[in-house]
């Protein structure tokens, strides 16, 4: 078997790539082809754990849930991790190949080129259909020296290209002509179709812009897609998904801070807690305060624990949090959220960034050493109270210390985590608790309320069979796998 592919770039970050990729899988895999996700190159610092023991940005494991399939390195091979403001960690094929700086990364890329085509390769044996996704815009002209990631990809392995372009943001006609116009002649006639995405109102009044895109660009038209409401009931591909704007939850029982640090990571820990009815999650931004009503302070993970636990510091958050267990309130810290409460955390390596010790917040009886040995790894284990959950690992660093023996759970032979002597902070390496039912079921008793009986896992699901159908009805699926190679 070797598979036709077919890639979607966009005039820009955020138009919609990573969502159209998902619908178009579940809606193929139910015209009864077999599908395979596949993005060259990704920037994210949120993450799945693989079957084959790596990790791989969390849209492609969306991606490859929409389409019925296990989890695969070779979906990502190229997943750039951030670290700082200028450098990233950078994952080839599931694992650590080391850290970069933006500018050194422009200088590996070519180098990384045989890997991201021995993957797609791969997949290629195992589907009917590979589904592209590109990164980033692919006007982008500055970077195409060694592009892996969109028209670099395109050309070498001759997969031909649809471009989306997102209305809600304004100058979709001038973002896809523009497109057009600055890409080389070689580049630019890969794209054989478009896509408007997030169309809001009546799609007639649109019509006329339709034909002046396929006038000016020669590019297929393959269809002007409405704006799909429930794709905030999907886990976000990274930051952009953590929306700035706040709004309070009419009936809500109770309240959930989760500070938003500068390098926050597999923030979709956060999405069950989001859905439920009860639940106001309240995400505080750099100067902002902690509301003195809040149940849960929640930490979550952190790509670069010490530059979180710093900013937090400097933010004055450490204050808050402190405050709010004088109140009553409880605190949980996830990953690297765990790390910082504990009374210091060490990097004598550089794992995360320069060398450093510095304190935690103190709030747990643990330290926390980083070390270059990275666990990922699904599990299933029972929490403190004798309550089962599956999850997953996803770490550096060895956490020990005196809390360690109320651990937070147990795993198999082995305890994990810790619980201050009060009862009142947690921390735990568990990612994905509260998409576990009975998990989020006892933490919301625990914390004052019931949870809505919501099938987490079913209701992501009926999502992506929701957003199937969405593409089916304003898409032109027949035209999509004409274009396909």
């Amino acid at each position: 078997m070797t598979a036709r592919a077919l890639m979607f770039q966009g005039t820009g970050s955020d138009v919609g790539k990573s969502l159209m990729v998902a619908g178009l899988a579940r809606a193929f895999v139910k015209r009864g082809l077999s599908v395979m996700p596949f993005k060259p190159q990704n920037m994210s610092n949120n993450a799945a754990v693989t079957a084959d023991g790596g990790e791989i940005g969390r849209a492609q494991a969306l991606q490859a849930r929409a389409a019925g399939v296990a989890l695969s390195v070779h979906m990502n091979p190229v997943l750039l991790k951030p670290q700082s403001e200028t450098g990233a960690q950078v994952i080839v094929q599931g694992k650590i190949a080391g850290n970069a700086k933006a500018a050194e990364y422009q200088g590996l890329k070519a180098g990384l080129m045989p890997k991201v085509l021995e993957s797609f390769e791969l997949l290629k044996q195992k589907a009917d259909l590979v589904l592209v996704e590109g990164a980033g815009s692919a006007s982008e002209i500055n970077l195409r020296a060694n592009d892996i990631a969109n028209m670099g990809f395109s050309r070498a392995a001759d997969v031909p290209v649809i471009l989306i372009g997102d209305i809600d943001r304004g100058g979709v006609i001038a973002s896809l002509v523009g497109t057009s116009a600055v890409l080389d002649d070689a580049d630019a006639a890969m794209i054989e179709g478009f896509i408007v995405n997030r169309f809001r109102g009546d799609p007639s009044l649109f019509d006329e812009g339709m034909r002046i895109i396929a006038a000016k660009t020669g590019w297929q038209t393959v269809g002007l897609l409405p704006h799909f409401p429930d794709a905030a009931r999907l886990p976000a591909e990274d930051a952009l998904g953590l929306s700035n704007v706040q709004t309070a939850k009419n009936g809500a029982k109770i309240r959930v801070a989760v500070p938003i640090l500068p390098h926050i990571s597999n923030f979709d820990d956060l999405d069950p807690l989001d859905m439920e009815p009860d639940v106001e999650l309240v995400r505080i931004r750099p100067g902002q305060a902690i509301p003195g009503d809040c149940a849960l302070v929640l930490l979550c993970g952190s790509k670069s624990t010490i530059a979180d636990l710093n900013a937090l510091k400097t933010s004055g958050l450490d204050i808050d949090i402190r405050a709010h267990l004088r109140r009553g309130g409880m605190v949980l810290g996830l990953c690297g959220g765990y790390q910082m409460l504990g009374k210091m955390v060490s990097d004598p390596d550089g794992i995360e960034g320069p060398p450093a010790t510095v304190e935690g917040l103190g709030l747990l009886d643990v330290a926390t050493t980083l070390t270059d040995d990275k666990r990922l790894v699904s599990v299933q284990g029972t929490s403190f109270d004798g309550t089962s959950f599956t999850g997953y690992e996803m770490h550096v660093g060895q956490t020990y210390g005196a809390d360690c023996t109320r651990s937070f759970s147990k795993i198999g032979n082995h305890t994990e985590g810790a619980i201050s002597s009060d009862g009142r902070v947690f921390g735990t390496y568990i990612h994905g608790l509260f998409a576990d039912d009975a998990q989020r079921s006892v933490w919301l008793q625990r914390l004052g309320t019931e949870s809505s009986h919501l099938n987490y896992e079913a209701d992501v699901d009926a999502v992506l069979d929701r957003l199937a159908e969405h593409m089916e009805t304003h898409l032109d699926l027949d035209a999509l796998l004409a274009i396909a190679r």
